[in-house]
């Protein structure tokens, strides 16, 4: 007798039931629907980790960057209270002076001294210009009709190398920030190199001769040229190439933007012309005698701006800036004391002592053929006046040099100015503590440069020798 076939025992299971795809599906719904009524978490943590966190936002919801808290602004960097002078000349001689400010009896309470820091051939030709970095005044750039531009370290007192990028004399050098160097040169271009490497990054062509003088906007995004192909062209610095050009019927000598980067200023011979920056000329003036270079500057006592001209006539003449085409530049006020043409002129804010009853002032610097150098306090000029078409004059205030310098028949050529920590020693410290970063690429090749104190031992001891030996002989 054959058993009948056992039942199927079942037996409850542990697991759940398979939740179906409709199922699924409802459930994220409702879950959706609850995240939406529900207050928002507080995240925690930084960077990927918190964006994973964040839910995702709505089409219409605010942009995450609005929501953010503002970055703390940066303080404002202090000012120097010492500087270098930097000049070249015919002689291929460069000179280092640096200027220290100290407290002192006089009426201002303060006086500026004066010491050689450096002076070597730095070329083998003429040098016809000179520019140091901003903000630290590490990297000095020299330019020479030997067609080389030199680097130079001005901390560690090196010459970095040579940049044989042009084939015609250096006519101007400007460092749009301390990160990028602009050459001018009569090849008919301009470089722009990264004082990271010293890399070109890009050869702006476009003059049909040389280029006389290159000035960059506040912004660092263009770049006005002049040159003797009588025009005036500007460049895209972002994109690295030419954006615009217009001819001038006169060949530019200088051109100079104002420190807001609203007007420029094209020079030739004794005439400036002031443009807006849609090509509007609404001032052209002469000046008494040939220019052979000009500065804006903005005012140390009240508001406005000044125009800074070094001319022929042994003097910098300083001109009332207007944008009122209805109101004419006026000279207010004349920096005396050269024997000689003025070549070159620059600017300089720094902190005074605290036993000035003011803060900070500008400095003004010249060179003249004469082989000297001045430095001019702008504080001194008067604050001022209310402008007004009236064609009544202006009283001109004289400035008379507060320092100088005395080459001793050097024939200058070309100036730049330069912060500085006014003391060897604490500019060693300071080198000593600042973090490697990518403008200390290269700047242990070259030789230190002798200082005119060496040079003077060494010449001296040579000179005592010679007559030893000849005392010998006989």
């Amino acid at each position: 007798m054959e058993r009948p076939p056992k039942k199927a025992r079942i037996e409850p299971s542990s697991k759940k039931p398979t939740t179906t795809l409709s199922a699924k599906l409802e459930k994220q719904k409702k879950a959706a629907a609850a995240a939406k009524d529900a207050p928002k978490p507080i995240l925690k943590g930084k960077g990927k980790e918190k964006e994973k966190a964040a839910p995702t936002p709505a089409a219409d919801s605010t942009p995450k960057f609005t929501t953010a808290k503002p970055k703390p602004k940066a303080r404002p960097k202090p000012l120097p209270q010492a500087f270098k002078i930097i000049a070249g000349s015919y002689e291929k001689l460069l000179y280092g002076i640096r200027g220290t400010l100290h407290a002192s009896s006089a009426a201002s309470g303060w006086e500026v001294h004066l010491r050689p820091v450096f002076i070597f051939p730095a070329h083998v030709s003429c040098i016809k210009a000179a520019a140091a970095s901003p903000d630290g005044g590490k990297w000095l750039a020299t330019g020479s009709t030997d067609e080389i531009v030199k680097v130079w370290d001005l901390r560690r007192k090196k010459e970095v190398g040579g940049l044989m990028h042009h084939t015609g004399s250096i006519t101007y050098l400007l460092f749009p920030s301390k990160s990028h160097l602009l050459s001018a040169s009569e090849d008919g271009t301009l470089c722009l190199f990264r004082s990271r490497d010293w890399a070109v990054l890009r050869a702006l062509k476009g003059h049909k001769g040389p280029v006389n003088c290159v000035a960059v906007h506040p912004s660092g995004k263009v770049a006005l040229s002049v040159g003797k192909d009588r025009t005036l062209r500007m460049w895209d610095l972002m994109r690295g190439c030419g954006s615009a050009s217009t001819k001038l019927g006169k060949e530019g000598e200088t051109v100079h933007w104002s420190t807001e980067g609203t007007l420029f200023a094209v020079q030739t011979q004794s005439t400036i012309d002031i443009y807006q920056t849609d090509m509007t000329l609404i001032h052209s003036f002469k000046h008494p005698s040939r220019i052979h270079n000009i500065k804006f500057t903005p005012r140390v006592s009240g508001t406005g701006e000044l125009l800074l001209v070094a001319a022929e006539d042994k003097k910098v003449t300083i001109y009332s800036v207007s944008r009122d085409p209805d109101i004419p530049f006026r000279v207010v006020g004349e920096m005396i004391g050269h024997s000689n043409r003025v070549k070159a002129v620059q600017t300089i804010t720094l902190a005074l002592p605290s036993s000035s009853p003011r803060p900070s002032t500008t400095l003004v610097s010249t060179v003249s053929s004469d082989g000297k150098i001045h430095v001019y306090d702008l504080g001194d000029l008067p604050a001022a006046a209310s402008e007004s078409p009236s064609e009544s004059p202006l009283e001109v205030a004289e400035l008379a040099p507060i320092a100088e310098y005395d080459t001793k028949g050097t024939r200058l050529t070309c100036l730049s100015l330069a912060e500085d920590d006014g003391d060897d020693s604490a500019t060693a410290e300071v080198g000593k503590k600042r973090k490697v970063d990518e403008e200390e690429e290269g700047s242990e090749e070259g030789e230190e440069w002798a200082s005119e104190v060496e040079g003077e031992e060494e010449e001296e001891e040579e000179e005592e020798e010679e007559e030893e030996e000849e005392e010998e002989d006989e």
